[in-house]
This record gives structure tokens, sequence and C-alpha cells, in this order.
């Protein structure tokens, strides 16, 4: 299974809601993106109207891989972009900036490619599966970028007072896979870090200006630097960290509450996930209306079972929820929050299955959905296509090809091949053009005649 080899593969369309105010002070925008994060559609906007950050405020973030529209909104002034995979379109003004409180549910459009024949006919199954259990509400990959580019959690330097390798991870600590000018500004800072007079000459350097021009008056002041970052991207890093604990968390809940043989695994970003495939008709009703939740040093637990597993993550670390704070720096916390364990994709309907275009001999088929906000499309398609993504799933399929060529083929006899060629050879294919093309004249004859036939009265 791929997902998102094409940006058109993947098409998210936002629902939203906001009261209109001809006077307010925010002018609200339809954005039309693809290709970039929700951050670096904001920060292309800053920089082309010199508009601060903390003057654009949206409803949340949007995947960078396919397709997006969402709302945002600039405070005192109106703004016009239309570049090829950034779009602005006036919507209207409100009091007020959006959150995520803006936004009603998401409607994705998937294609998933490089399917076999036989993950098309498993996909029923599934279907009904999902229909009938939802889907755990897990964090996706999506939300462990750092972890891809080699940065780790960001926040955990920060929680052991590290900021001087924490800020190191954020602006000197340019990714393999990153060939954009923002890796370059990285790699100038990596090579010069300390010496924070020089100017850093490729384009995107801007974007840590605030925190290079702390680091030249304030030199041995890492934390200050830290807190001269876009406050939303200082949370997300928090949230990040948050995320997997929470995954973690719901991981080991599944394993002990509905048992490791009824739970199907797949691989991610952070590690693995499960999903249960059956339940007990009392244990579906208890995860259908359950929370879990997002740790913080105030969290508290109703249920044995959950703090049993909340803590699990955080124990393996050495750690206590008075862990989860950062040294002498309230501006960076956690806080508690529960979210649903569940999510219940509507409207899921099931395209039909075709021949890929992008992977000779496999297939290829559209998913569509509803998800309400934080839930993550991707997980979806994954819990759909699980097998796919099974630990040892990629070792399994190249066994069974590996097998299949080499099982023993019969030698065709000369008459066989003389057979073969005179039925699909090129005099072969030639004379079915020729048959073709007279059966159409044919058919054009009768019509001729039928038209000029004497019609009965």
């Amino acid at each position: 299974m791929r997902l998102k080899q094409r940006p058109e593969d993947f098409v998210v369309t936002e629902s939203w809601r906001f009261d209109d105010d001809p006077q307010g002070p925010w002018r609200v925008y339809l954005m039309d993106k693809q290709k970039l994060t929700t951050f670096e559609a904001v920060e292309r906007i800053c920089s082309r109207f010199k508009v601060p950050r903390a003057e654009v405020s949206y409803c949340g973030l949007k995947d960078k891989q396919g397709r997006t529209t969402q709302l945002v909104a600039v405070k005192g002034r109106e703004v016009d972009l239309q570049d090829t995979d950034l779009r602005l379109k006036l919507m209207g003004r409100c009091r007020h900036p959006l959150s995520a409180k803006n936004t009603t549910s998401n409607r994705f459009a998937v294609t998933v490619r490089d399917l076999s024949g036989d993950d098309v006919a498993k996909l029923p199954a599934a279907v009904a599966e999902v229909q009938r259990l939802g889907v755990i509400n897990y964090f996706d990959s999506q939300r462990f970028g750092p972890l891809k580019h080699g940065q780790g959690f960001i926040v955990k330097e920060l929680m052991r007072g590290d900021f001087e390798t924490a800020l190191k991870n954020v602006i000197a600590h340019p990714s393999e896979l990153d060939a954009s000018g923002d890796a370059r500004v990285k790699r100038f800072w990596k090579e010069n870090w300390g010496d924070w007079t020089r100017h850093n000459p490729n384009p995107g350097a801007e974007k840590y200006e605030a925190v290079i021009k702390w680091l030249k008056k304030n030199p041995d002041d890492f934390r200050g630097a830290m807190l001269r970052t876009e406050p939303r991207w200082r949370a997300l890093q928090v949230f990040t960290y948050q995320s997997w604990l929470w995954n973690e968390g719901v991981r080991q809940f599944l394993r002990d509450v509905v048992g490791i043989q009824r739970l199907a695994s797949i691989r991610y970003q952070a590690g693995s996930l499960v999903f249960p495939r059956e339940l007990d008709g009392e244990t579906a009703r208890r995860l259908d209306r359950m929370t879990f939740p997002l740790l913080g040093p105030d969290s508290t637990f109703t249920d044995p079972q959950v703090e049993k597993a909340a803590m699990a993550p955080l124990l393996r670390e050495e750690m206590t929820l008075a862990s989860l704070t950062v040294p002498k720096t309230p501006e960076i916390h956690f806080d508690h929050e529960e979210r649903p364990l569940l999510s219940h994709p509507g409207r899921l309907t099931v395209g039909d299955t075709r021949p890929d275009d992008l992977n000779e001999g496999r297939f290829k088929v559209n998913v569509a959905f509803t998800l309400p906000p934080g839930a993550y499309a991707t997980l979806v398609v994954k819990r759909l296509f699980w097998w796919t993504l099974e630990p040892g799933a990629r070792k399994k399929e190249e066994a069974v090809e590996r097998a299949l060529a080499a099982i023993p083929r019969p030698k065709k006899t000369q008459q066989q091949m003389h057979t073969e060629r005179k039925e699909t050879g090129f005099l072969a294919r030639k004379k079915a053009a020729k048959a073709a093309k007279q059966t159409a004249r044919d058919a054009e004859v009768a019509a001729a005649r039928a038209r000029s036939k004497p019609k009965r009265r």
C-alpha cells in the first residue's frame, strides 16, 4: 500500500463556522495549499506581507503531503496571495482569532495505491470492522516529524534543563531528508555555532532572526533564545511528546483489556500501534465512550487500568508526572487533556478498483470519509489495509514472490509456441484489427440502410 504518491491523492476539505462581523479586525480567508505544512504556509504569508506571526490565526494543522483547504485569519489588513501552491480567498471578517473551535469536521478523499488483488479482496471485511468498531484515535506519523529528521523529542532536552542542546536541534540540526533552504540555514549555524555575529546568507534565515538577535546580546542565555521561537511551535513540541505518551499508553491499555490475540499491529514513525479486530459487546461499549489522558503534572485518574497503562511509558523512561515540567520556564508547560479513545469515520465510501497508473501490475482504490477535528485520516486508511503494514509484511510479500518465481514452469513445445504466436503475434493482431474495421463498416452500412428504408404509415 502507498499513500500520497501525488498531491491530488490526498485531498482534505475543512468544514468550518465563524461569526461574520463586517467590522471585525480579523479578515478570514479560505487557504488552499499543497505540499506545504500549515506552519510553512503561515510563514510565507507573514514574510510576504510583513505580518507578525501573532496576527495570523488558523483552526488547526493540515498535512503537508496533499492538497488541503482550511481557514486562516489575518489581523488588521487585507492580503492577496495566488501562488501555484498557496492561494487565499477572502471569506469575511470576524471579531476574534480563529482556533480549533471553528472547525466542525474534515472530509478526506484518499487514493490508495500499490495494492494487490489479495489486498482488494480483503478490503470489504476491513471496512465492516471499521464501521462496527471505529478506529483507535492515535496520533499518526505526521505528529512525529522531529523523529523522522533525527531531532528526537526536543522538549525532553528542555525538561532536563539542557536548553543549548534543544536549541541546536531547532536551528542547527539539518536533516538529511530535507533539501530545502531551511536545511542550508541550519547547516550554516551548525558550522558556526556560537559565532552569533556571523551573517547567515541563506534565504529563509530570517525565520530565526529573533533567536540570533537575542544570542548576539546574550550569548550564553539559551533558555531566553528558546523563548524567542514561535509560541505555537513551542507548544507543538510539548504536544508531540504528549502524543507519543498517549499512543504508548493506549497501546498498553488495549493489550491489557482486549488481549494480544485480538489485536492487529502496524508500523508507524514512532514504533508500532495496535487495533482491535474483534470485541465483545461490553468491551466495545466501554471503549466507545472512553477518553484517555494526555498527561500533565496535575493529571489524576479514576480508572486503575487507565492509570497503570498511562503511567507505563513514563516509568520506562524513569520519569513521573512531576517530570513533565521545564525548569524555571512556565512559558513551556504540559496541560492535562482528555482525548476520545475512538474515532468513527462518517460517510465512509469505497470506490471501484482500477489499475494503478503509477505502479505497473497493481491496483488503486479511492476511499472517502469524514472525521472530527484532531483525528488522523491516514490512520483510517492504515486500519483499512492493516495487513500491508504489519511488522515484517514487506518481507512476507517478497518471500511469496520469490516462492512463486521459483516454481518450475513446464517448457513449451515448438508446436505450442507456434500456435501461441499465431494467436497473439503481430499477424494475429493485424488480422484482428482488420476484422474490427470490417465489423464497424458493416454496422455503418446496416445503419444507413435502416435510415433509408421507407417508414410504414
